[in-house]
C-alpha cells in the first residue's frame, strides 16, 4: 500500500502545490490552520479537484490531469473521518455502520459483519442510538466502524480530536492507534497539535503556505525542523534571528549572545533553542542571566531569562521541573546551550 501525490490547486491567491509518498504508514501532515492540509485531503478523496497533476493509491490512479483520470470518490474506496464525523443523522448507529456495507452482497454476510464491527467498537447496546444521541467519543467510534467496515484502501483522517476535551482525547487517540495497528495500510493524518502528531505518526510532513516544508521520520522533524516554521509548529518556543560570523559561530540578534553551533551554519537565517535544551550550570554557550518571569506550570517551571544586564533584547524561557527551580531559585543564574542543541533554521517557504 503507498499513496503518491502530486498537485497544484488555485483557490483565490492561494496556491495548493503538494508532493509527497507514504508507505504503509502514519504520515502526519502538521501545519497551521490555512496552510492546505485538509484541502489536500479532500483532493485525495476526490471531494475537490486538482488544477493538474497526479494521485495514485496502491497503484490505482485516482487522478492524472494529463490523461484526463479523476474517479469519482466512491471508486476511490477510501476511508475519510471528518472533524464533526459526518454521521447521517437520521440514521441510527447501526444503519450508519449498514451505510458501509454498500459492497458487500450478501445479506447475512453483511449482518455478520455490521455485528462485528459494533462489539468490536462496543456500540452493540447504541445500536438503536441516533447520532444526536450520542457523546463525542461514541460518535468517533461509530463514524471509525463505518469507514473500516468499508474496507477502505486508505484512512484519511481530518483533525479527528479537536471537538473533544483531553481526557477523552487521550483516550480515543489510544483506540485510533490500535485501529491503525490492526489496519495496517496508509494513514494520512491532518493535524495542527505537535503531541498528537508526536503519538500518532511515525513520519510527519511540515506544511506550509501550501507546500511541504520539511519531510521525514517523526523524530528527524523534530530533532531538525530545518525551517522557522517548521520549528514553531514542533513546538519551539526560543527563536532569533542571526548574523553569521563563521561556519560554526552565529550572534543571535533578539537575545544578543555569541552561539558556537554544531552543524555549519549554512543557508540558516535564525537559530531555535527548545526550552528543555537549556543546561544550568557553566559550560558551551554559557551566560550569566537575569530572571525576567517566573511562569508556574502544573508541572514545571517556565523562567524568562535575559542575558547579561541588558534592558533591550528579547527574553528566552527555560523550562524545568518544580523541585529543580526551588532549589536553585535566584535573581540571576547561569547557564549553557550545548551546541548540537542549537537548531539551524532557514527561510523556508516564507518567514515571519
Amino acid at each position: 500500500m503507498s499513496i503518491f501525490v502530486d498537485i497544484e490547486k488555485k483557490l483565490g491567491s492561494f496556491w495548493l502545490k503538494m508532493n509527497f509518498e507514504a508507505g504503509e504508514e502514519t504520515l502526519a501532515l502538521l501545519g497551521a490552520s490555512g496552510c492546505g492540509k485538509s484541502m489536500t485531503l479532500k483532493c485525495i478523496a476526490g471531494i475537490e479537484k486538482p488544477d493538474r497533476g497526479r494521485i495514485i493509491v496502491d497503484g490505482v490512479t485516482f487522478f492524472d490531469s494529463e490523461k484526463g483520470i479523476n474517479l469519482p470518490p466512491q471508486k476511490r474506496a477510501l476511508g475519510m473521518m471528518f472533524q464533526n464525523y459526518a454521521l447521517f443523522p437520521n440514521m441510527t448507529v447501526e444503519q450508519n455502520i449498514r451505510a458501509g456495507t454498500k459492497r458487500e452482497k450478501d445479506k447475512k454476510e453483511r449482518q455478520k459483519r455490521i455485528e462485528e464491527m459494533m462489539e468490536r467498537f462496543g456500540l452493540r447496546e447504541l445500536a438503536d442510538h441516533y447520532p444526536h444521541q450520542l457523546s463525542g467519543g461514541q460518535q468517533q467510534r461509530a463514524a471509525l466502524a463505518r469507514i473500516l467496515i468499508s474496507t477502505p484502501r486508505a484512512l484519511l483522517l481530518d483533525e479527528p480530536f479537536c471537538a473533544l476535551d483531553s481526557h477523552l482525547r487521550f483516550r480515543l487517540e489510544q483506540e485510533v492507534r490500535e485501529v491503525i495497528r490492526s489496519f495496517n495500510k496508509t494513514v494520512l493524518l491532518v493535524s495542527h497539535d505537535r503531541d498528537e502528531v508526536y503519538r500518532m505518526a511515525q513520519s510527519i510532513a511540515i506544511i506550509n503556505g501550501g507546500r511541504v516544508e520539511n519531510l521525514g521520520s517523526r523524530d528527524m522533524v523534530f530533532a531538525d525542523p530545518k525551517t522557522v516554521v517548521a520549528a514553531r509548529l514542533t513546538g519551539c518556543k526560543n527563536i532569533s534571528s542571526i548574523v553569521k560570523r563563521d561556519e560554526y559561530h552565529v550572534y543571535a540578534q533578539d537575545w544578543g549572545v555569541e552561539l558556537i553551533t554544531a552543524k555549519q551554519t549554512g543557508e540558516a537565517v535564525a537559530v531555535g533553542i527548545r526550552m528543555h535544551d537549556i543546561r544550568q550550570g557553566r559550560g558551551e554557550n554559557s551566560f550569566h542571566c537575569r530572571v525576567i518571569e517566573e511562569i508556574e506550570n502544573p508541572f514545571s517551571y517556565t523562567i524568562m531569562l535575559k542575558p547579561g544586564d541588558k534592558e533591550a533584547g528579547t527574553s528566552f524561557g527555560w523550562e524545568l521541573d518544580k523541585e529543580s527551580w526551588r532549589r536553585m531559585r535566584a535573581d540571576t543564574v547561569e547557564i549553557n546551550i550545548p551546541p548540537e542543541s542549537v537548531l539551524l533554521l532557514t527561510k523556508g517557504n516564507c518567514c515571519e
